[in-house]
């Protein structure tokens, strides 16, 4: 099947959304559904009330987009349990960007509500058809708690004019609202506060006293009773005013209006904010949710869905809406079993508004402004913010960058600045590769990575994970230099390069110059594990002919390769105390002693220095007044040696030189050759003229197939 048929079929599916839903849907779930979408109902239309003040929009605005959002959100999307409608974060929002472009409450501010909630909507549906929910993934969710923090604050500082009954114009700035209240504080309200305040009060109680019950309902409720019973005009309190008894209109909308007032682009760039925001609210709780349920989402599905809902809501006279986490939870703490129980919820709030849209009358504006106080507190995920203080300090700084540009600068900026920060550290540590000291594990059978152990004094080992191109290989380097300059007596490196799928020149120039150090440090870098991609481009650039095709090492000969050819062990015996790798357990330590000779990097008497055959020679002509001594240790004599060699260690030679034979000729030989090597520059440095060593010791004359005596 052709890739254009398999996208052709996608898009179907998406619009044919809900007729596979009703076509899978069974009786048995009406009841669960019912219940479930009445329970959620409940909470919805008091908050709808409340966010669409928050936007600076009629009530009927909020019920409306949480009626049509939820069925039309729940028909196309994947969740079976995400609630669509109005929220706090959205409302504050729409309330910054609409109120530069038009007065709160004209036809134009209604009208831009609708508008920019069909705009949001088309950015999602775009989003979701060309499969870019990948996208929402580079939107942290420091951004949106550091958002929501700081929206709550704005909504509450928002709500003391309405707490108050102060006539200052609505502002979504926190500077704004805080002067404008300090300088009308005395024109305060006492009743308005005290309604305002006991709803609070209560709606906190009710909450307290049970999570079940439908606080902000019945807080809400009750204030507008009293309203009620006392009378509007003796309490001298604002009202909401009465809701219109009607299902949902068209939308009126006036292109010469909009193109007279240059509504278009403002309202295009406030939507991509409104809708970065919105589709990461959606996605972050319907994952939050579907990771208790089980549920499997379909990302790019619920991105249609989002879309559909937001237009749906510009369309009948609704704003811009997101997934709400305070009723998706209770949605699925209620039995919901499909996505129907999302439809039963707007019909109960299209059924509320029909039969109670009047009783709205008598709701004070003082007690809904306790109530949206109330929510601005909980919009805060306290809980949140500490895990990301916790654990890490890149999403701390995003987290508390978003919440000052939330305060301080207009609200869509900080939406899209946070997503942008959120993108930028994601491409910042996504190109770094990691650069970390490894060790033996245990069992010597893994590296890890483990910080404060011991390190080897000669041989560091180092993995590197990443791409190893020009964007990272300043940071690479670095480390290296870094890790380089901490072990100054650790002159050979051993890179494992399995983590390292990508290499350019200028990953290798760094590579080289690493080369260079250790071997101008009289030491030298080893690779293991180096991916075929990355080693044609070594050989391509001259680099393996540089570092030389047998530094190229097979991963489970390494270590001991390097024991055997590379690694002193004078040092491990008598100048390193830890027992690294494994090849470290049998050996004996000593203490240092600071007479010891360093080994020479280039050998000074290299006629000195004997092959196997120059070496059996010298046996066979010095066989009777000649002198073998093999400076190893016991443990490591006892288990070969050459035949009539007498052992002697390092240790004990530069302590008892003296009572060597100065007329006879000495030959000396250890394990590789350069313990002897530095026993022969000793007793030349005390004036011993017939000495010679065993170039390369007992691991050259096995590899020559010579014979060893065991004990």
């Amino acid at each position: 099947m052709r890739a254009t048929e398999v996208v052709g079929r996608w898009y179907a599916e998406a619009l044919a959304r809900p007729v596979e839903i009703l076509r899978n849907y069974k009786l048995s779930r009406v009841r669960p559904d019912s219940v479930a979408g009445l329970t959620v109902a409940v909470v919805a239309i008091p908050q709808s009330i409340a966010y669409a003040s928050i936007a600076g929009l009629p009530p009927s605005y909020g019920l409306y987009a949480a009626a049509v959002a939820a069925i039309v959100g729940s028909l196309w999307g994947s969740s079976r349990y995400l609630a669509t409608g109005p929220t706090n974060a959205i409302s504050i929002l729409v309330l910054s960007i609409l109120t530069p472009l038009a007065v709160i409450g004209s036809a134009e501010y209604l009208m831009a509500a609708s508008v920019m909630a069909v705009m949001v909507g088309v950015f999602c549906v775009v989003f979701g058809f060309a499969g870019l929910g990948v996208l929402v993934n580079f939107a942290s969710r420091a951004v949106l708690l550091g958002f929501t923090a700081g929206a709550g604050v704005l909504i509450a500082a928002g709500q003391l004019k309405n707490l108050l009954r102060l006539d200052v114009p609505r502002s979504p700035h926190l500077w704004h609202s805080m002067a404008g209240v300090a300088e009308h504080l005395r024109e305060s309200h006492l009743p308005s506060l005290l309604l305002g305040l006991g709803t609070l009060a209560a709606m906190v109680l009710i909450a307290r006293f049970s999570k079940r019950l439908p606080s902000a309902l019945m807080a809400l409720t009750g204030a507008g009773i009293f309203v009620a019973v006392v009378g509007v005009d003796r309490l001298g309190v604002a009202v909401v005013g009465e809701i219109p008894r009607s299902l949902p209109r068209l939308t009126t909308v006036s292109l010469a209006t909009m193109w007279d007032n240059d509504l278009v682009g403002a309202l295009v760039m406030g939507a991509m904010a409104v809708s970065a925001m919105g589709l990461v609210e959606a996605v972050s709780i319907a994952r939050e949710i579907s990771r208790q349920s089980g549920e499997r989402l379909d990302i790019n599905q619920e991105l249609v869905g989002q879309g559909m809902a937001n237009i749906a809501a510009g369309v009948f006279s609704g704003y811009a809406c997101s997934g709400s986490f305070t009723r998706s939870a209770i949605n699925f703490q209620s039995g919901a079993r499909t996505q129907l129980s999302g439809v039963f919820c707007g019909v109960f709030v299209l059924s509320g508004v029909l039969a109670f849209g009047p009783a709205a009358a008598f709701l004070p504006r003082a007690g809904l402004a306790g109530m949206i106080m109330v929510i601005a507190y909980r919009m805060v995920d306290w809980h949140g913010v500490r895990r990301v203080v916790r654990t890490s300090r890149s999403e701390t700084g995003i987290m508390v960058s978003t919440f000052v540009a939330t305060l301080v600068f207009p609200l869509e900026f900080a939406v899209l600045a946070g997503v942008i920060l959120s993108l930028g550290i994601y491409i910042y540590k996504s190109s770094l590769p990691t650069v970390h000291t490894v060790v033996p594990d245990p069992t010597f059978r893994h590296f890890i990575e483990r910080d404060n152990a011991p390190c080897c004094s000669q041989l560091g080992v180092i993995n590197i994970r990443g791409a190893l191109f020009f964007g990272a290989a300043s940071h690479v380097e670095d480390e290296l230099l870094a890790n380089y300059e901490a072990n100054p007596g650790q002159n050979h490196l051993l890179l494992r390069m399995h983590g390292v799928h990508q290499c350019d020149l200028a990953g290798i120039d760094v590579l080289e110059g690493i080369v260079r150090l250790y071997r101008d440090a009289g030491g030298d870098v080893f690779l293991v594990q180096v991916r075929p991609e990355v080693r044609r481009i070594m050989a391509a650039s001259g680099f393996e002919e540089l570092i030389g095709a047998d530094r190229f090492l097979e991963q489970e000969e390494a270590i001991e390769w390097i024991f055997e050819k590379v690694i002193d062990p004078a040092v491990c015996i008598y100048e390193c105390e830890h027992r690294v790798f494994a090849e470290c357990q049998p050996l004996e330590k000593h203490p240092y002693d600071i007479r010891l000779p360093a080994y020479p990097t280039r050998f000074r008497f290299p006629e000195r220095q004997l092959t196997v055959p120059e070496f059996e020679d010298a046996l066979r002509a010095n066989r009777r007044n000649g002198v073998l001594i093999d400076v190893r240790e016991r443990a490591e004599y006892l288990q070969g040696h050459l035949a009539g060699a007498e052992l002697i260690p390092l240790r004990h030679i530069i302590e008892d030189a003296e009572q060597l034979p100065r007329d006879r000729p000495i030959l000396l030989i250890c394990r590789s050759g350069r313990r002897s090597t530095r026993a022969m520059h000793w007793l030349l440095g005390l004036g011993f003229e017939n000495v010679a060593n065993l170039k390369g010791g007992l691991l050259s004359w096995k590899a020559m197939g010579r014979p060893v005596e065991v004990d």
